[in-house]
């Protein structure tokens, strides 16, 4: 059952118990707490005495366990012993990253700052694809064991099955959405199946809001959706534009990312289904987190009759775009 705006759990996340929970751990806070944009945690911009500013993360209760955030925590570690740019968690009680105060889990962080990279230009994107090359070599040694797989299953059928199961889908247009998901799940569970492509340790989330470009190079932040999956679950939100511009962005963020990864061009298949993954999982994400107060204010044009439709309209589109050849490389 839904929780009520009123008790869910992050009405009781105030400015004082973020204080409390980074003073338990042995900062000195000024009171200067700034919230950053992030909707799925809590995440704060947190003053100190004496030193540079933290960002403190407080974890959405009951999303993943205390042993696939520390997977999450690892995993940027390790990235950043490589010498790859991500922000790992510091440590901050009894040898470890993770603690709790009040009930909330949470995670404190450097902060770095940055702007977001400019898809426009060619070099930026050659960059980029060196950097998340050196990702997926780190990420390639071995699989997250706790933390899941990027699948049809979870992003695709769990998703319908939740709007449609909670009444979410507007009556008169059941029929529409659940022929089109029906129609899509179906090409998609025949495209996954018949695409080779070894699984790897993903950032998972990888849009730009997660990359802070400073010094000509990416710096990459919150791994909170790492997963295994298919390497270009990480690049194909890089491309934008019409299908020319998609094809000179592809060639040049695989000219970096070839320097330090192999890439099988078959996952080029994966584009346009990972695409329509995304859309169904996104609104299925804001269907389940529709009572937590923070998704009503920052996302008034959902659970609407007009985005419903949207969305409908989009999966045909993109229904039909599965069928499309696929980007090439041109080797």
């Amino acid at each position: 059952m839904s929780l009520s705006p009123s008790t869910h759990p992050f009405t009781t996340l105030t400015p004082d118990l973020v204080m409390d929970a980074v003073e338990s751990v042995g900062y000195s806070c000024d009171a200067r707490i700034l919230q950053l944009n992030s909707y799925e945690n809590r995440v704060y911009q947190i003053g100190i005495d004496d030193g540079q500013p933290l960002i403190g993360k407080f974890y959405r209760p009951a999303r993943w366990s205390d042993e696939q955030i520390l997977e999450d925590h690892a995993f940027s570690q390790e990235l950043h012993d490589n010498e790859i740019s991500a922000v790992p968690p510091l440590v901050i009680k009894d040898d470890t990253t993770l603690t709790e105060f009040s009930g909330f889990r949470f995670a404190l962080y450097p902060r770095r700052g940055g702007r977001a990279p400019e898809l426009d230009r060619l070099d930026n994107l050659e960059i980029l694809g060196r950097h998340i090359a050196r990702i997926h070599a780190v990420g390639g040694d071995q699989p997250f064991e706790t933390r899941p797989s990027i699948s049809v299953q979870d992003y695709g059928h769990n998703a319908r099955t939740y709007l449609i199961e909670n009444n979410f889908i507007p009556l008169e247009l059941q029929p529409a959405y659940n022929s089109v998901t029906e129609y899509v799940l179906g090409e998609l569970d025949e495209i996954f199946a018949a695409t080779t492509y070894m699984s790897t340790r993903l950032h998972g989330d990888c849009h730009m809001g997660n990359v802070l470009w400073r010094d000509d190079m990416p710096h990459f932040v919150d791994f909170d959706d790492a997963r295994n999956g298919p390497a270009i679950q990480d690049l194909w939100m890089l491309l934008s534009g019409d299908r020319e511009t998609q094809q000179q962005q592809i060639i040049r963020i695989m000219e970096g990312y070839r320097a330090f990864c192999h890439f099988n061009p078959a996952q080029l298949r994966l584009i346009e289904p990972l695409r329509t993954l995304r859309m169904m999982y996104h609104a299925a994400w804001l269907a389940r987190r529709w009572d937590d107060p923070a998704f009503p204010r920052a996302f008034p044009f959902f659970n609407t009759e007009r985005y419903w439709s949207e969305h409908v309209l989009e999966l045909r589109e993109q229904w039909a775009k599965l069928s499309e050849p696929s980007l090439q490389l041109f080797d």
